[in-house]
């Protein structure tokens, strides 16, 4: 339902409060006395059926017997009424109800579910219940029973734990800090992380938005509404339960390195949130960023009248892997004039303990001029031989003439050690972020560059795939068919050879021999050409090969191998006589003595589903515990940022006489994992350990591979297990228009930017103005970020390619509301291909996807002068209406739903 309704949840006119009571320290009269206290405007109605009136105020019996309808309804009465009071609510038409009441169970027969359905059957919107409630201090609304009102701010908090917020209302009112909104999520049986991230994405009056979480339960809802958040707005993240430990082992190397908090990042960094680690660095993180603006970059310069102070603010800018600038020539020269010979003469800046407001001025301004830095932090340690008021004051002038002159300005962060009043209004007054120390302000320097580094994730535009990767999906599940079928857990190595291949992931070739003598025989090959030869065990009952010392190398001929295959299956009977033994298999020894050794795999999560692991591989793999996460799907880009999160990643270049490992190849490997844990949803977990990679390319040498009959975590459209909708690649058809001419129709992709770039050259002005309403000057990345990165949860694209010139003739796109009842359209088709029923084409199937997608209507704003668009929306049976904001404006909307017969 997302923000259905929630408009009266957070802002409401008026509201009515079930359970008032006139006992004191009660739970229904301290929400009272705080509704009160708050001076909510509007009309406050009570319900208690006991007392015609509390603290002065007339009380109903029912909710039925209210004078009006409230927006919201508080409910603090015990568990066993709150079902039933739910359904009076809802049939009084009320928009949205607070649970506070906690102890309604969880799960199937519970009251939770009873009170779900309830709300359900009239659309009415459940926060909570066993939650704090809802703090908004500009609607005057203290519905929780936090022990004080919040001030009013730009901040939007969202909970899951009720005692931490009245926590952080107390601490933030030492600081100042104040919130737009302060929502407690509770046990979340309606509204949840994705519906407030929906909300306060679209919130004017929120600047950002903080998240304390403990558990996510809709992954692919949440991932949805996180990305969409992130694209608007700073979401910073505090995640609860970083040590927890697994509940149970895992059965691969990849599932072992997959612990859950790891996952959680990896989702948090796909979505594009900024993670930190307490509350005061979420609120230092959100102050921060409130500040400043993101930038590109990572060099820090540092200006100091402290050595010491600047010594130490290195140590920590290296800690959180910052980079510390280098002054240019110009800059030192420039500096080496205007200081005194006492300077430090490198970065950190020293001006020495007599700095006065001036020499702060003359370095700063050199500084802000140096293009080999990104941000300077400024820092003062005050002494008696000049005053740090009027220093920083001087600062505070030449920021804002920096502002004045260059657009973006480069950022400045202060720390005035022992920080005067007078100090911190010069700096507020300038929108300078201030710190008490030199180990907050580099901090709040990596909130920066963290934030801007997600940004750019989400708009990077990956390398193309190469065109000759085409899947055998077909050949693919037939080697997991057997399997599936039978109840098996693992493939055999016959099994795994035959999926790597239908996915061209290098794998070292198996043989599989019944016998020692036809293990003898399958070597010869191997021998002939000059290779060693490698004999396992093969047994569907043994996954690891080690238990039972099931594996020999280097055999240099047919009886070492024959003796090998021998001795390994009596070995493997004699410590797993249950097992059964089919035989061994053969392979050729692999010797790459530069070659580094990299594990690559799938885990499954129980949250967020299929995962791509990558990391440092080899036998000691848990204890290296060097490895990234990635959500699916991946491109060759997010596969490449997933590596370069290791330090394995530093491994791969070239070092000594070792030289540099193709990184393509192994981008390559993961971006394959992915597409096949897509394709195939059976797979359960992929281990590739250990995966060889050196200049010649990525080679896996073992595998294990578990598959279990696919039990979809999500229902509707879209694949049944990821968090992240990938590619609909069934959408992919040839269409025929202009009297039989074929073009290739399919969905948009990352890749596709440079694809626009070339169509919009053949688009006329006046085309692009009916299109966007407006001349567009600039066709720059950003722009086409957005046209080609699509959440395929949200939105779809179709563009019509002509396959011989692959050309792009025109795109039609529909982007679905927060509710996903509504999309809206736009279509654009190449300007000297118009009139030959391309558009009609591309808007026929933008109607089949919406209606598939289950909407209840597409709609689109039209200029009046638009005459062709709108003939074709009436003869595809949209209403046309005038915009009421607008009058060179049409409204234009298709109705989805099918009549009832």
């Amino acid at each position: 339902m997302s923000t259905y309704r929630l408009e009266k949840l957070f802002a409401p006119s008026s509201l009515a409060l079930v359970g008032a009571s006139p006992r004191p320290n009660s739970l229904g009269h301290v929400v009272l006395k705080n509704l009160i206290a708050a001076g909510f405007k509007g009309p406050l109605r009570l319900v208690n059926p006991n007392h015609p009136e509390v603290e002065g105020i007339a009380a109903a019996s029912c909710i039925a017997a209210l004078p009006e309808v409230p927006d919201v309804a508080v409910i603090t009465t015990p568990p066993d009424t709150v079902p039933a009071i739910i359904a009076e609510a809802g049939a009084k038409g009320i928009a949205a109800a607070i649970i506070i009441t906690a102890g309604l169970g969880h799960g199937p027969g519970s009251l939770a579910e009873a009170a779900e359905t309830a709300a359900r059957a009239h659309g009415l919107r459940l926060l909570g219940p066993n939650c704090l409630g809802v703090i908004a201090p500009r609607a005057k609304l203290n519905a929780s029973f936090a022990a004080r009102m919040a001030e009013a701010g730009d901040l939007a908090l969202v909970s899951q734990s009720g005692a931490l917020i009245a926590g952080i209302v107390e601490w933030a009112a030492r600081r100042s800090v104040g919130f737009s909104a302060i929502v407690s999520l509770g046990d979340a049986i309606d509204v949840d992380f994705g519906d407030t991230l929906d909300y306060f994405a679209l919130d004017r009056a929120t600047r950002a938005i903080l998240l304390y979480v403990e558990a996510i339960t809709d992954a692919r809802k949440f991932m949805s509404a996180a990305r969409a958040a992130a694209r608007a707005k700073p979401v910073v993240v505090v995640k609860a339960g970083r040590h927890a430990q697994g509940a149970k082992a895992a059965a691969t190397h990849t599932g072992a390195l997959a612990g859950s908090d790891a996952v959680y990042e990896a989702a948090f960094h796909r979505a594009g949130l900024l993670r930190v680690y307490d509350l005061e660095e979420l609120f230092d993180a959100a102050e921060t960023l409130g500040w400043l603006k993101p930038f590109a970059g990572d060099r820090l310069a540092i200006l100091t009248n402290g050595g010491g102070l600047g010594v130490l603010a290195v140590d920590r800018l290296i800690d959180h892997g910052g980079k510390l600038a280098t002054l240019s020539p110009e800059t030192f020269e420039r500096l080496d004039k205007a200081l005194p010979p006492i300077w430090s003469k490198a970065n950190p800046v020293d001006l020495a303990g007599d700095a006065d407001a001036a020499r702060y001025a003359t370095a700063l301004e050199a500084m802000l001029a140096d293009p080999g830095s990104d941000a300077v932090l400024v820092m003062n340690v005050p002494t008696a031989l000049a005053s740090p008021v009027e220093a920083a004051k001087a600062v505070a002038e030449v920021v804002r003439k920096e502002r004045s002159k260059v657009h973006p300005p480069k950022p400045v962060l202060a720390v005035w050690i022992g920080e005067e009043a007078a100090v911190s209004r010069a700096f507020e007054q300038a929108r300078i972020p201030s710190y008490p120390t030199e180990a907050d302000a580099v901090r709040g320097f990596t909130h920066l560059v963290r934030y801007r580094e997600a940004l750019d994730v989400l708009m990077e535009t990956p390398p193309s795939l190469p065109q000759d990767f085409k899947p055998d999906v077909a050949a693919a599940s037939q080697a997991i068919a057997a399997a599936v079928s039978s109840g098996r857990t693992w493939l055999d190595p016959i099994e795994i050879d035959a999926l790597f291949r239908a996915y061209a992931i290098p794998i070292t070739p198996a043989i599989p021999a019944v016998t020692a003598d036809e293990a003898a025989k399958s070597a010869t090959a191997f021998l002939a050409a000059g290779k060693t030869v490698v004999v396992k065990i093969f047994s569907r009952d043994i996954v690891h090969k080690s238990d039972v010392d099931g594996v020999r190398l280097n055999l240099t001929n047919e009886n070492s191998v024959r003796e090998a295959a021998t001795e390994i299956m009596a070995r493997a009977r004699a410590l797993r006589p249950e097992a059964r033994i089919v035989g061994v298999t053969v392979h050729p020894m692999i010797v790459k003595p530069k070659a580094r050794e990299l594990i690559a795999g799938i885990a499954d999560d129980p949250t967020f589903g299929p995962v791509i692991v990558f990391g440092h591989g080899g036998t000691a793999v848990e204890v290296i515990d060097d490895k990234a996460l990635g959500l699916p799907p991946l491109d060759l880009g997010l596969a490449h940022n997933l590596i370069s999160r290791t330090r394995v990643s530093r491994l791969l270049k070239a070092y000594r006489n070792v030289p540099a490992a193709n990184e393509a190849d192994v981008d390559l490997v993961l971006v394959k994992l992915a597409q096949l844990a897509a394709d195939l949803p059976e797979i359960r977990e992929i281990d590739i350990n250990p995966l060889l990679a050196d200049q010649d390319g990525a080679l896996a040498l073992d595998a294990r591979v578990a598959v279990a009959t696919s039990k979809p975590k999500y229902k509707g459209p879209g694949h049944p297990r990821f968090a992240i909708r990938p590619y609909p690649k069934e959408w992919e058809r040839r269409l025929v228009y202009d009297k039989g001419s074929p073009v290739l129709v399919r969905p948009v992709r990352p890749e596709d930017e440079a694809m626009f770039r070339k169509f919009f050259k053949n688009v006329t002005p006046g085309d692009m103005r009916l299109r966007y309403f407006a001349p567009i000057k600039r066709i720059g990345h950003a722009f086409l970020a957005r046209l080609t990165q699509l959440d395929y949860a949200r939105a779809i694209a179709f563009v019509a390619i002509d396959e011989a010139s692959e050309e792009m003739f025109g795109v039609v796109r529909l982007l679905a509301d927060a509710n996903y009842e509504a999309g809206e359209y736009a279509i654009m088709v190449r300007s000297d291909l118009k009139g030959r029923g391309l558009g009609w084409k591309l808007m026929e199937l933008m109607i089949e996807y919406g209606r598939s997608e289950g909407l209840r209507r597409i709609e689109g704003q039209v200029l009046a002068e638009n005459r062709v668009m709108l003939e074709i929306c009436e003869k595809l049976g949209f209403s046309i209406s005038l915009d009421p904001d607008d009058a060179n404006v049409r409204l234009v909307t298709l109705s989805l739903e099918r009549p009832r017969s």
